[in-house]
């Protein structure tokens, strides 16, 4: 199932902040198509830290320092979605499991808390598990939101 945007109505910065992470993010992943979100990132500001599923900092490293290495292993990966057989709709299964209810704003900056809690059942009866956590960090600019940068696979905490 496809889930609906908690904030349409009620809150239009929080609205769009999660169109782009989980609506638009996942749809652009499971058709591994980046040009769907080229656009939601500052490329000049963007860098990413690897938390490595581990809740000690001094693990976690900085794995993306430009926005062409993030590209490149998120369609790596999107495209190994691609390859994969599933059992389940892709879009639908990782919709089930991503949850993005935690969004805090300051002064036209923002962090937002994506969690994945869940598994696609594969062909080969296998199933892909996801379970982690990603804060994003986000910046109002003239044309809308837009991602400076994330520490993602943190552990899953509830």
């Amino acid at each position: 199932m496809i889930k609906t945007n908690p904030f349409i109505g009620n809150d239009t910065d929080r609205e769009q902040i999660w169109h782009m992470l989980v609506s638009r993010d996942i749809k652009a992943y499971c058709d591994a198509d980046w040009s769907q979100v080229a656009d939601d990132f500052i490329e000049e500001e963007f860098y990413a830290v690897n938390g490595n599923k581990n809740p000690d900092p001094g693990s976690w490293n900085l794995t993306f320092s430009t926005l062409s290495h993030y590209r490149d292993e998120w369609l790596k990966q999107a495209e190994l979605a691609q390859r994969t057989e599933y059992a389940e709709p892709l879009e639908a299964a990782v919709h089930a499991a991503t949850t993005l209810n935690h969004i805090s704003i300051e002064n036209g900056r923002a962090i937002a808390r994506k969690q994945f809690k869940g598994a696609i059942k594969r062909a080969d009866g296998q199933s892909d598990e996801l379970l982690w956590q990603t804060l994003y960090y986000l910046k109002s600019t003239d044309t809308g939101w837009k991602i400076c940068g994330f520490t993602g696979y943190l552990p899953y905490t509830e």
